[in-house]
């Protein structure tokens, strides 16, 4: 008997909305990068992209837990001499708000050309409006 490998063809990919308004920035980015890598599907495979789509909308009032709006930093180089760069989520929240979302998601894909592919099908908006309705996004509820 062979193991099962899902072709290109076979890969179901489905569209999913997620609401961040009022939940934990972790809880919503755990949920996130397991649909995007597809582990919640039968067909998983760990060396493909088998994931679906997923939006999230309110990435301005998703919270932070502690004192993390205050201490938590942002960290980032320019690629020149003494380019490290550091903001805090405060500021960062002001200034790009679904940034701190997509940062979180990031972290938790792969660090490949595969989960680069995978951060791709990933949409974040700050407000409640996404310009994806044609393609009818089921909601998903973050427990």
């Amino acid at each position: 008997m062979s193991t099962y490998v899902p072709t290109p063809a076979t890969i179901q990919r489905e569209w999913h909305v997620i609401d961040a308004g009022e939940h934990v920035l972790g809880r919503v980015a755990t949920v996130a990068a397991k649909l995007l890598q597809g582990k919640h599907k039968p067909q998983y495979a760990p060396f493909l992209d088998t994931g679906d789509f997923v939006i999230i909308t309110n990435a301005a009032r998703v919270t932070l837990t502690g004192a993390k709006e205050e201490q938590k930093l942002y960290r980032y180089h320019s690629g020149y001499e003494g380019g490290l760069r550091e903001e805090r989520a405060k500021t960062l929240r002001q200034r790009r708000p679904a940034r701190m979302v997509e940062e979180a998601v990031r972290g938790m894909l792969p660090k490949t050309k595969l989960g680069n592919a995978m951060y791709r099908k990933l949409k974040v908006y700050a407000g409640p409006d996404h310009p994806h309705a044609a393609q009818r996004p089921a909601p998903l509820e973050v427990s």
